[in-house]
């Protein structure tokens, strides 16, 4: 299926044929439409070859130019490094040739270029030597010795700053102990008996009574319950200035996150603001109430809680759980349906890092980037006390996906509480703030939902995750009824397994004794992050997000061609240009687990990517990212079976858990992967990401699940490519360009079903 690829937008000649065959593609240049054009012959066997990324430069012409460099630091400007010039003044040693000064004007331009970036890249050093007419080589030596000789400044600097600080400290320990020695009781007059506690322990004292205090106030607002007015209690700490807003999903490289894309908000989202002053007691007092009821809604079994009729899910008694908990976020309005689940399991995270993961927003929703589409904090009540997330508060705004067309997005607001317990366990919960915030009606609540964390031994933890929201889904497409109605589209399921999915991914990068074809950990590490960033891009493009327009091409259903445009400039991560995203989504009569093995093998790649056109698919590096031999990250190369065209190279990643599984994939240029297998930053290279999302239909004798290999259950597949239509922002977009688009993704869809022997009428 075509990739990050260029069309043409005016005069391109049709490439389906009157048969429906697709033809060849030709040779391009840049981004070509489906491929990346490479030079032939740039990879040979079966073993990936680095490119000489080295200037043309001999060795000696290596050693003039580090002399020269070298040399230049001592000169007479404000970089001169005065100890190193004093050393060869009194070097009686004759010198074996001149060396080259740097010019006045050469060094003001690169001290004024230090102080935005002490840190260029290739690029930058590049740009700077052409510039100012050196060497690459003598740019980079020279901030090489700059950035030492600023270390060393600092390092003095704060030399004298600690023994000021130091003579401070004995001075004024020096005056407590006089006073302290001339003390006398309140009481009874008498000398005190301070000398008996030490120093530590007369702060612990004052911490203890800080912390009682904190409590008597957090128990005075659980004393009270929702829906009573508050006025005069304090928030647990002062407010902090709202942070950003950020419409993305993660953050890479300083970018927002949808693979760089700013995406402009839906109705509710545009509408909300931080909480005013007057709002904070009242969020408080929910925020409190909703943490004793994720409690109780973790912990009760029947008949809070009753087993579903396949006896595998736990459904909600919804009589008993307004008699247990009668006051809350109010009734549920008219029109909408409830979906409540429960789910626990053990993942491979330390209990500290999962909540540490739970409350940092970037971090949350760059895990869960199938679920959580975009996500923002706008306002932190409290950041925790005793230097943890023990206590902390955020209103928060997100908005939830399931990655297809098909399905709309749920936008949320509500605050985010975090809590540890007496028995060490902690808790983080969510509930919905829009009884407070006047607006647009929501259409989809979060009574009190998150999850249990409790410490497991060998760094694992113990994750009871409780869902339990209220929508009104009547937006969604019949194909997706069943899958959503059932809770498994958005449940606590869906979160935990995720969530499982995602700690092994994360335990595997952190890992040194797993067998890769790529042996250098750093090269692992940015190759896992550019992938990330790949599925993260592809993920926020295809959802029915309020922040996406998309036009339906054909009218005939489900198998509808939904499309989009997105202008793309000034993005390191994405070609520039006129990016069209296209997507369909349909029903396949074949268990999930068949159509993932399919999809991802290269083997069988050629039934079903146009791109291979016949050609020999070879995966070159390949990093395990978990127990299931599915989910990993793989470098694949195309070689046409036509000389006149270039090899091409293909990042993929596919993950897959018992709710969803992926298959996700963008070609990238060879020479900026060999910078990212060599440990370089992966946020500068270019990705249009393509791809796969399976779910199942939920019609599976054995219930909603992917990993029922002989389960007589279909699959819901979506099928999404993004291609660039026109490198110049500011183009037109042709009808030529979508018509070819619909029946490029059309084929596709055609030979995965013939493929599937599964042709449709």
């Amino acid at each position: 299926m075509p990739a990050g690829v260029m069309i043409p937008a005016r005069n391109m000649p049709s490439m389906i044929g009157v048969n429906g065959n697709v033809g060849g593609f030709g040779s391009t240049s840049g981004l070509a439409l489906g491929q990346i054009m490479f030079q032939p012959n740039m990879m040979e066997g079966h073993e990936f070859h680095h490119l000489d990324m080295t200037h043309n430069t001999s060795e000696g012409d290596m050693t003039r130019i580090r002399d020269e460099e070298f040399d230049s630091t001592n000169t007479k400007s404000g970089s001169e490094n005065q100890e190193g010039a004093s050393g060869d003044d009194q070097d009686p040693r004759p010198k074996k040739k001149r060396y080259h000064r740097h010019t006045q004007h050469q060094i003001q331009e690169m001290e004024a270029f230090f102080k935005e970036c002490p840190h260029p890249d290739d690029k930058q050093r590049k740009e700077l030597s052409r510039e100012l007419g050196l060497e690459p080589l003598q740019v980079k030596f020279w901030f090489q010795n700059k950035r030492t000789q600023m270390k060393t400044q600092h390092e003095r600097h704060e030399n004298t700053q600690l023994r000021n600080e130091n003579e401070k400290l004995r001075a004024d320990n020096m005056r407590y102990r006089e006073a302290l020695s001339n003390a006398s009781c309140p009481n009874c007059g008498g000398p005190t008996a301070i000398g008996e506690m030490s120093f530590d322990e007369h702060h612990l004292r004052l911490e203890n009574t800080r912390l009682r205090e904190e409590i008597d106030r957090i128990s005075a607002i659980a004393a009270r319950y929702v829906g009573k007015p508050v006025v005069n209690y304090p928030v647990l700490s002062p407010p902090m200035p709202p942070r950003p807003v950020d419409l993305g999903v993660g953050n890479f490289g300083g970018q927002p996150g949808l693979g760089g894309d700013i995406y402009e908000a839906g109705d509710l989202l545009r509408s909300i603001s931080a909480p005013t002053e007057a709002d904070k007691p009242m969020i408080i007092e929910l925020a409190v109430a909703a943490m004793e009821e994720l409690i109780r809604m973790a912990q009760m079994d029947e008949p809070l809680w009753m087993n579903s009729l396949d006896g595998i899910d736990a459904v909600l008694n919804e009589d008993e759980y307004i008699r247990i908990f009668p006051h809350g976020i109010g009734p549920k309005p008219t029109g909408f349906k409830c979906e409540a689940s429960r789910e626990t399991a053990v993942v491979i995270m330390n209990h500290i890092n999962l909540v540490e993961y739970l409350m940092d927003v970037n971090q949350w929703s760059t895990l869960f980037s199938g679920i959580v589409s975009r996500a923002l904090t706008l306002e932190v009540l409290s950041t925790g006390v005793a230097g943890n997330y023990n206590g902390a508060l955020q209103v928060m705004t997100a908005e939830f996906q399931l990655p297809t067309p098909l399905v709309p997005t749920r936008e949320s607001y509500y605050v985010r509480y975090c809590k540890q317990h007496a028995d060490g366990t902690w808790a983080v919960v969510d509930v919905s703030l829009d009884s407070i915030r006047p607006g647009p009606a929501a259409r989809c609540r979060r009574r009190p939902s998150g999850c249990l964390i409790q410490e497991m031994p060998n760094g694992y933890s113990k994750v009871t995750w409780v869902e339990h929201v209220e929508v009104d889904d009547r937006g969604v497409h019949n194909l997706y009824k069943h899958l959503v109605s059932s809770g498994h589209a958005f449940g606590a399921k869906r979160w935990v397994a995720t969530l499982n999915r995602q700690c092994e991914r994360l335990a595997s990068a952190m890992a040194t004794n797993i067998p890769a074809v790529i042996t250098n950990q750093e090269g692992r590490k940015s190759m896992m992050k550019l992938a990330e960033r790949m599925v993260i891009s592809f993920c926020a493009g295809v959802s029915a997000s309020t922040a996406h327009t998309w036009t339906t091409l054909s009218g005939t259903g489900a198998d509808d061609v939904r499309v989009m445009t997105r202008k793309s400039v000034d993005d390191p991560g994405r070609p520039p240009g006129i990016v069209l995203s296209a997507a369909t989504s349909f029903w396949l009569p074949v268990p999930p687990k068949r159509v993932f093995d399919f999809l991802r093998d290269e083997n069988t790649r050629n039934e079903w990517d146009i791109l291979s056109n016949g050609g020999v698919v070879q995966e070159m590096a390949h990093i395990a990212n978990g127990r299931d031999t599915g989910n990993s990250v793989s470098l694949i190369r195309v070689n046409s079976a036509n000389s006149s065209q270039s090899n091409m190279l293909i990042l993929q990643e596919s993950c897959t858990d018992q709710t969803a599984s992926f298959v996700i994939y963008a070609p990238v240029d060879i020479v900026a992967m060999n910078v990212v297998l060599n440990g370089g930053d992966p946020d500068y290279v270019a990705l249009l990401p393509s791809g796969f999302a399976i779910f199942p239909d939920g019609t599976a004798a054995h219930g909603v699940g992917m990993e029922e290999s002989g389960s007589t259950g279909g699959s819901l597949l979506t099928v999404a490519f993004q291609i660039l239509v026109d490198s110049v922002p500011t183009a037109k977009l042709s009808l030529g360009s979508v018509a070819t688009v619909n029946n490029l993704i059309a084929c596709t869809v055609e030979r995965i079903k013939a493929s599937l022997s599964c042709e449709s009428a």
